[in-house]
């Protein structure tokens, strides 16, 4: 695989989704990067509001991406929501992000739901291997889902979702002398979700806890013969606490952890081809790179918890139509450093809902600096009831 490739996953993978605010010659830095990064990206307000923590918290539209079995205890009967992010804003000006979800209940224990995820990565001018300009191209990258979720108890459910994933990278030019095309994969999420409300201390309270193991699914590859390359498995915990401390106050406080289910690249020192090869190319199998991933680690059990990204929300509702939200989001500086707080508001009607986040780096100079997304929501039972 030539260094156009190449050039094109260190720009649209490493730089867009897990950019590495440490220099890559920092002792110790040995960052996972994945294929398809747009996956792992937070598509909606109300998680992103809360420094990424969504897996666990309490059922809303956009559980789709955090995990799908919270459907099961949403108590509107349908519902569709429409995020939207303009993406790098402080290095270019057209990148974007849009998310369209939806649910459906079945009946009182089953549920379908399903979104479609579309990142435009704008215009890029190519350059070979002797750094001169090329063509230009405008890649993008979607995602389209469906899910299913059912009650397994009173307080516990699951669901299982499948996902078709298309990456347009490389503008169909030859790659060592072959034609290059869209990638292609297949990917499943499997999880689990808690929900129990409880009284005490004269409170209504909810704690709820959920489990996504996420795009577990096939290598994507750009041409015949080429090497393919990880897409973003990985693993979320999370859980939270839902607290009215009167009938107009409503406190929510989330954690969550997150770890990449891929192979870890080997330390050392590397060429540019090898670099890129370790990091996306490895021969292992899907299914013996997560189990490997726990254990791969080249710096031990030290480095296994480095790659272990952890997020911290509160959230706070006014009788049940204004909300405001913080969070934090923490990754080792080993790891990609991707440190910052969030903030963001809510507001709620009848039938809609609209949202936004704000997300403000810790580093001065930092790419996802202003970072913005939008969510308005439409409850169409709701709609129907005022009919």
């Amino acid at each position: 695989m030539i260094k156009l490739v190449r050039s094109l996953f260190i720009v649209l993978g490493v730089f867009y989704a897990n950019f590495t605010f440490s220099q890559g010659s920092m002792s110790g830095t040995n960052t996972i990067t994945t294929a398809v990064p747009f996956l792992s990206i937070t598509p909606d307000s109300r998680a992103g509001g809360m420094g990424d923590a969504g897996v666990g918290t309490t059922p809303d539209l956009s559980s789709q991406h955090w995990n799908p079995a919270k459907y099961a205890f949403m108590e509107s009967d349908m519902g569709v929501s429409l995020s939207y992010s303009p993406w790098l804003r402080a290095l270019v000006d057209d990148m974007n992000l849009a998310y369209l979800v939806g649910y459906k209940k079945i009946d009182d224990v089953q549920t379908v739901s399903s979104s479609l995820r579309y990142f435009d990565l704008g215009q890029l001018i190519t350059r070979d291997e002797y750094g001169q300009e090329g063509i230009q191209i405008v890649p993008n990258e979607f995602s389209i889902d469906i899910g299913y979720s059912r009650l397994l108890s009173e307080v516990f459910s699951g669901a299982v979702a499948i996902r078709y994933i298309r990456s347009d990278i490389t503008g169909g030019q030859l790659i060592g002398g072959a034609a290059s095309r869209p990638g292609n994969s297949y990917a499943a999420d499997v999880a689990f979700y808690y929900y129990n409300e409880f009284r005490a201390n004269r409170k209504d309270n909810i704690f709820s806890a959920g489990i996504n193991i996420q795009n577990i699914g096939a290598k994507i590859s750009y041409t015949e013969d080429a090497e393919s390359f990880f897409i973003p498995t990985s693993l979320k915990l999370g859980a939270a606490y839902t607290t009215k401390a009167d009938q107009y106050n409503i406190f929510t406080f989330a954690f969550e952890a997150n770890k990449l289910l891929v192979p870890t690249p080997p330390k050392g020192e590397y060429d540019e081809d090898e670099i890129i090869t370790d990091f996306f190319g490895s021969d292992k199998s899907v299914i013996a790179g997560i189990f490997s991933s726990f254990g791969d680690a080249p710096g031990g059990l030290q480095e296994e918890l480095q790659e272990i990204n952890l997020s911290a929300g509160v959230e706070y509702w006014y009788n049940n139509q204004f909300a405001l939200r913080a969070g934090y989001f923490w990754e080792h500086e080993n790891k990609g450093n991707r440190k910052f707080l969030t903030a963001g508001a809510g507001f709620r009607m009848n039938v809609f809902a609209l949202d936004f986040s704000y997300l403000l780096p810790t580093q001065q100079n930092h790419p996802l600096a202003n970072t913005l997304r939008f969510t308005l929501s439409f409850d169409v039972e709701a709609f129907g009831n005022q009919r």
